[in-house]
């Protein structure tokens, strides 16, 4: 057995206290956001885990790439035929999950996922690049296949017959956004009394904010 009980590390780099929190989680998701991308030295800042339940009962995670942000929530986008696009089709009840290391923070967002029009698709869809547009058309996103040469010669046939004409997106290809019900933000702290403050969404869509115990 490999013993991990060693493995620790004290967290020293910032604080999260209520005097310096905006009302509105978004905007402090927008200044995290930007101090990650700008100082935390991340490849990926818009790297997220979304969970979700599966047709078979369990939670899933996988990581997505956040597309999109505003006040009414977060865009990302996949197949809807994929295991994921199954799951919110039967529970569009969903965790997005951020986790910046080097600025040790953590953001979780629980929420309900919805689909976007077929028009805000069609206008990301279009702004991809060309390799990733044919890439969305060959995969048969979750489904069992024979082997990578199934991928590719797909992909290679698509490049032939798109040299003089333009993709079009598959309809079941698309966006979701997730609208939050609820936003955490953490902070790694000294003796892990790390800061965990809570955003919860009230009937009237004002932001409830609690400190929650690490």
């Amino acid at each position: 057995m490999k013993d991990l009980s060693n493995y620790r590390k004290s967290y020293e780099k910032s604080a999260l206290l209520e005097d310096n929190i905006p009302n509105d989680p978004i905007n402090l998701f927008h200044r995290w956001f930007h101090e990650v991308q700008d100082f935390g030295g991340i490849d990926e800042v818009n790297a997220m885990t979304v969970a979700s339940i599966g047709l078979d009962g369990f939670p899933k995670s996988r990581v997505v790439l956040l597309k999109q942000y505003n006040e009414e929530g977060f865009i990302f986008y996949t197949n809807y035929h994929s295991e994921k696009g199954k799951a919110i089709a039967a529970n569009p009840k969903v965790c997005l999950s951020f986790f910046w290391n080097s600025m040790e923070r953590q953001v979780i967002i629980k929420g309900t996922a919805m689909k976007l029009t077929a028009e805000h698709s069609d206008a990301y869809f279009y702004s991809r690049p060309f390799g990733s547009q044919l890439g969305a058309i060959v995969s048969p996103q979750s489904e069992v296949i024979p082997n990578r040469t199934f991928l590719e010669s797909r992909l290679q046939e698509l490049e032939q017959s798109h040299i003089t004409i333009e993709p079009k997106r598959p309809t079941n290809w698309g966006g979701y956004l997730v609208q939050p019900h609820s936003i955490e933000f953490w902070q790694g702290r000294p003796n892990r009394l790390h800061d965990r403050i809570r955003y919860t969404l009230d009937s009237d869509f004002s932001w409830n904010v609690d400190r929650l115990a690490p």
